[in-house]
């Protein structure tokens, strides 16, 4: 996958792209209906490349700094993840002046009249331009007078472990990682749900009680809920099941949210490195508990209970 930056980069797009336009957080069920559809036409196409345009980082960082919300993915696991997806081009366009302010018009014109896109594919919801100022009725009327094919994907829908049948969202997803409902989170995106982060120094309590964890500095990826979950982790091409606390360490009389795996059965150095965590299912909440001898009795029970996890979820 080639990935260009800015409009620059969007106007050095070959010609007759097939082109989706969006976010694209979490690269989630939604957003894989969406690039099925490009798949279908890149093959009765195939020289038509596989593009997505994405603004990177989300507008907000610049409208509304305060109202950004969290990634569900970051930067690097989007790219991955679409990229593995067959996208052939990632268009990353920066959220500043020139770009945002750009109409739905201009921005029309730029992917019709100069890049001569041939075909675009969104979902029914998109909306587009300075002040979201386009939108797929519009869409559809510039596209009727033109040699542009607009394809819109209905709303996905899936049914959460509670029966609720939900439209997928990123927006929802997001409130259900918060809720500590990755179960459901995973069944919106068709994978677990995974936050990465540079391993860091912590507190190395851990090691002192025979569990040493990988402390993370996951900068501003979304975090579940606080609470003890069942993970895995790869380093260096091995699976190893994480034991996940996220929040404070109330038996230690540490308040400071931090976010630590313990990964089963690995015996090495992690400084340094950038790992993803897949988290699998919620074990329980923090407590504190009335003595070390208590706390290291409920994490051999918790260690157990994050092997089974991992075992059932060996296919996910």
């Amino acid at each position: 996958m080639k990935t260009l930056k800015g409009l620059d980069g969007l106007l050095s797009l070959p010609h007759g792209a097939i082109v989706s336009v969006g976010n694209y957080d979490g690269v989630h069920v939604g957003h894989l209906r969406l690039l099925s559809i490009c798949r279908q036409l890149k093959a009765a196409s195939p020289a038509s490349p596989l593009t997505v345009v994405v603004f990177e980082p989300h507008p907000l960082t610049v409208l509304f700094p305060q109202g950004a919300p969290p990634r569900i993915t970051t930067h690097p696991q989007k790219q991955r993840l679409l990229a593995d997806l067959g996208v052939e081009y990632l268009v990353e366009l920066p959220p500043d002046r020139t770009v945002l302010n750009l109409s739905a018009e201009d921005f029309w014109h730029v992917l019709y009249e100069r890049l001569h896109v041939a075909h675009l594919v969104e979902g029914d919801d998109f909306n587009f331009g300075k002040g979201r100022g386009g939108n797929i009725a519009r869409l559809r009327e510039w596209a009727s007078d033109s040699s542009l094919q607009l394809h819109v994907a209905d709303e996905v829908t899936t049914v959460l472990s509670t029966l609720h049948v939900v439209e997928v969202r990123s927006s929802l997803i997001r409130w259900l990682v918060a809720q500590g409902r990755v179960r459901d989170a995973a069944i919106c995106l068709s994978r677990p749900y995974a936050f990465e982060g540079l391993v860091v120094k912590g507190y190395q309590r851990g090691r002192t009680i025979g569990f040493p964890t990988a402390n993370f500095d996951c900068a501003d990826q979304l975090l579940p809920a606080d609470g003890v979950y069942a993970g895995r982790c790869e380093v260096d091409g091995r699976i190893f099941p994480a034991a996940v606390s996220i929040g404070t360490l109330p038996t230690f009389g540490d308040y400071k949210r931090q976010v630590e795996a313990y990964l089963v059965g690995f015996d090495g150095d992690l400084y340094g490195r950038t790992l993803s965590v897949d988290v699998l299912d919620w074990l329980r909440e923090q407590v504190r508990f009335p003595s070390i001898d208590a706390l290291k009795t409920k994490l051999h029970s918790d260690v157990t209970e994050v092997e089974t996890i991992v075992m059932l979820n060996a296919e996910c």
